[in-house]
C-alpha cells in the first residue's frame, strides 16, 4: 500500500494511492494520526478518486523527529576526502551506525523547490531512503524493530557543504550546513511493498539512481548499507524511545549519492556545486522519484563574531 498526502482544490487531505489516482481518507485526517493509531487503513478511503496529476504532493507527513544516520562505507569515504582532505574511515565509523538530528520544521515536498541556504556558494544534494516508525519502542532488538517499521519513503538532505565544513570544525553539527530543507516523498511505501527486495542478510535490494539536469550523476543499491533498517532502529531505541512518525534515513548511497562524494573521487568540484535553475532528480526502485528545482535564496542575516571575552569571575 502507498500513503500520500496532497492538496487539492486548496484542501489539504491524504489518501491510498492507486495506480495514477489516489483515493482519499475522511477530510481532516492526517497520515500521522493513522499511523500513531496503529490502523494506516483504517478508516478506508472515501469519496471519489483523484487524478494524481491534478493534485500537488506534499510530504507524506510532518514527522516529530528525524534523525539521519550514515549508513554507506563509499559515502564516508569519498566525503572526507572531499570536505576533510582525509582519507579512510574512521576505526570508529564501525561501532554502531551513527547518527544526527536535522531539523523536522524543514521537510518539504517532493516536487518543492528548494531555495539556497543562506549564505552557501556549495550546495549539494543527498540520495536517501528513510524508515517511518509505526510504533513506539525502546531498547528494541533488530528482530522486535521490524514490527515497528510503518513504511519507506525517499530522502534528500540539501547540503551546504561550505557551511557544514566550517562549523563541523567546532565539534560539533553539522547544523545551518543541513538547517534549510529536506525533501520527503513521493509516498510512504508499507512494508510489504519491499519485502520481496530482501536479499539473505536481511538488506533491501533497491536501485537507487541520481540525476542533475537529466544526466546521471550516481547510481547506487540500497543493500550496499552496512547497517539494517532494523539494527538502526534498535540502536535509536538504545535507552530512548522511538514513536510512531519518527523518520530515520539511511545516509547518502555510494557511487555519486551526492556531489562531495564524487569532489573526493575526482579530486574537483566536477559536477560542480548546485545552482539556481538546476533540477535533481533522485528515484529510488518501487518507491518513486523527488524531483526538485534549486532557486535563489534569502541573504544571511548579519551575526557578529565571539567576541574574545575576559574571565572574569564572581
Amino acid at each position: 500500500m502507498r500513503f500520500a498526502t496532497y492538496e487539492h482544490q486548496g484542501r489539504r487531505r491524504c489518501g491510498v494511492v492507486d495506480g495514477a489516482s489516489v483515493h482519499p481518507f475522511p477530510e481532516g485526517i492526517e497520515l500521522l494520526d493513522l499511523i500513531r493509531s496503529g490502523r494506516p487503513g483504517d478508516p478506508p478511503p472515501t469519496g471519489p478518486a483523484v487524478s494524481l496529476a491534478e493534485v500537488r504532493l506534499l510530504a507524506p507527513l510532518q514527522p516529530p523527529t528525524v534523525r539521519d544516520f550514515v549508513t554507506f562505507e563509499e559515502h564516508v569515504e569519498g566525503v572526507r576526502r572531499g570536505i576533510g582532505g582525509v582519507g579512510g574511515v574512521p576505526e570508529a565509523w564501525y561501532d554502531a551506525p551513527t547518527f544526527y538530528f536535522t531539523n523536522p520544521y524543514a521537510v518539504i515536498g517532493p516536487y518543492d523547490d528548494v531555495p539556497v541556504p543562506p549564505g552557501s556558494r556549495v550546495l549539494d544534494f543527498e540520495l536517501e531512503v528513510a524508515v517511518v516508525i509505526g510504533r513506539t519502542g525502546r531498547d528494541l532488538t533488530p528482530e522486535q524493530a521490524r514490527d515497528h517499521i510503518a513504511g519507506y519513503t525517499l530522502f534528500n538532505d540539501w547540503s551546504a557543504r561550505d557551511l557544514q565544513a566550517r562549523e563541523m570544525q567546532v565539534g560539533l553539527g553539522p547544523c545551518k550546513g543541513k538547517d534549510t530543507a529536506t525533501s520527503l516523498g513521493p509516498y510512504l511505501v508499507t512494508p510489504d511493498e519491499v519485502e520481496p527486495c530482501r536479499d539473505a542478510d536481511g538488506f533491501l535490494r533497491l536501485g537507487l539512481t541520481a540525476e542533475v539536469n537529466g544526466q546521471v550523476v550516481g547510481r547506487d543499491l540500497l543493500s550496499n548499507m552496512s547497517w539494517t533498517f532494523e539494527e538502526m532502529i534498535a540502536y535509536a531505541s538504545r535507552g530512548a524511545d522511538v514513536r510512531p512518525g519518527d523518520v530515520l534515513a539511511s545516509g547518502t548511497c555510494g557511487n555519486g549519492g551526492c556531489l562531495a562524494e564524487l569532489w573526493g573521487v575526482r579530486g574537483e568540484q566536477s559536477p560542480p556545486p548546485l545552482k539556481p535553475a538546476d533540477t535533481v532528480t533522485l528515484t529510488a526502485d518501487h518507491l518513486g522519484s523527488l524531483a526538485s528545482t534549486i532557486v535563489s535564496g534569502s541573504e544571511p542575516v548579519t551575526v557578529p563574531r565571539g567576541r574574545r571575552r575576559p574571565r572574569n569571575r564572581p
